[in-house]
């Protein structure tokens, strides 16, 4: 959840960032998404994250290669720069799961608190990402991978939200 020390300066920089990582990563690619989405970690790290924050960025990295590369393995992504390297993966797309992951404690630890609300942002803006995102980066999408994204999205927050929503969240360390 948001800390008290998450200025709204703060909330919008952490959004802003979120937001420019994914710029870099679907129009930059690969290359220009690891410079940026690195430095955009390292920051969050140094400037945001609470104690023991790195550990969401590294569960989120696992769980998009789990997620991506099993919708990729499954012929849902087809990727026109080439072979991806990361389970089946390009790493422009891996990189935004950790990138994703900066916004759960601060600029989404509102959404926590209501369950619906998080299924309902969760099923309507992923799918809406890779729906973007493969146009602006000439991916081709099976016809059945905006639907598995968005109920993927939809159970993701709503973990999310029985892990965070409750009042105590505000209190418990980041683990």
């Amino acid at each position: 959840m948001a800390t008290r020390s998450d200025s709204p300066v703060k909330l919008l920089a952490n959004l802003a960032a979120f937001q420019a990582g994914w710029f870099a990563c679907v129009l930059g690619g690969s290359g220009v998404g690891l410079l940026v989405a690195a430095m955009i970690l390292t920051l969050h790290l140094a400037w945001l994250a609470r104690p023991g924050e790195w550990r969401w960025l590294a569960g989120f990295a696992a769980l998009g290669l789990v997620v991506d590369g099993g919708l990729t393995l499954a012929g849902g992504f087809d990727f026109a720069d080439g072979t991806p390297l990361l389970g089946g993966l390009p790493p422009w797309l891996w990189l935004l799961w950790p990138l994703f992951a900066t916004l759960i404690h601060h600029s989404l630890a509102w959404l926590w608190q209501s369950p619906w609300l998080a299924v309902l942002g969760g099923a309507t803006s992923g799918p809406l990402s890779y729906y973007a995102g493969a146009r602006l980066a000439g991916v081709e999408l099976a016809p059945w991978l905006l639907p598995a994204e968005a109920l993927a999205w939809a159970l993701i927050c709503l973990v999310l939200s029985r892990r965070l929503g409750s009042p105590l969240a505000l209190t418990r360390p980041a683990r």
